[in-house]
């Protein structure tokens, strides 16, 4: 299993375990991310692909193979994935370009 899956795992691991421990808490955190994330004035896909973009601009080890799985999910092309990325070096940075190295590992992992 490549690194990406095993955060996955570690990442709903997580999930699961805040709602044994606080269950109206993580009711309403699902209720507001579904809310968030359906269907509006953007598509599904392209709010994934900008949480890709915001997971590399954060830095966040478990929020890249999270929204990448996502985005694919999603209907996300490679290519819309890596465009993201590269938005999110625009504005990131040198230390949000090195964060690419993730998501190029979660799409290897996850494709």
């Amino acid at each position: 299993m490549g690194n990406s899956k095993e955060k996955l795992n570690e990442v709903n691991e997580t999930l699961k375990n805040l709602g044994r421990s606080n269950p109206n808490a993580m009711k309403g955190f699902q209720k507001f991310m579904n809310s968030v994330k359906s269907e509006g004035a953007l598509s599904t896909k392209m709010k994934n692909i900008i949480g890709v973009a915001l997971a590399v601009s954060r830095q966040c080890e478990y929020c890249v193979p999270f929204y990448v799985s996502q985005a694919l999910e999603s209907g996300a092309s490679k290519e819309e994935i890596i465009e993201a990325t590269l938005v999110a070096g625009l504005l990131g940075g040198g230390p949000a370009i090195m964060y690419a190295k993730r998501v190029f590992d979660a799409l290897e992992d996850l494709t």
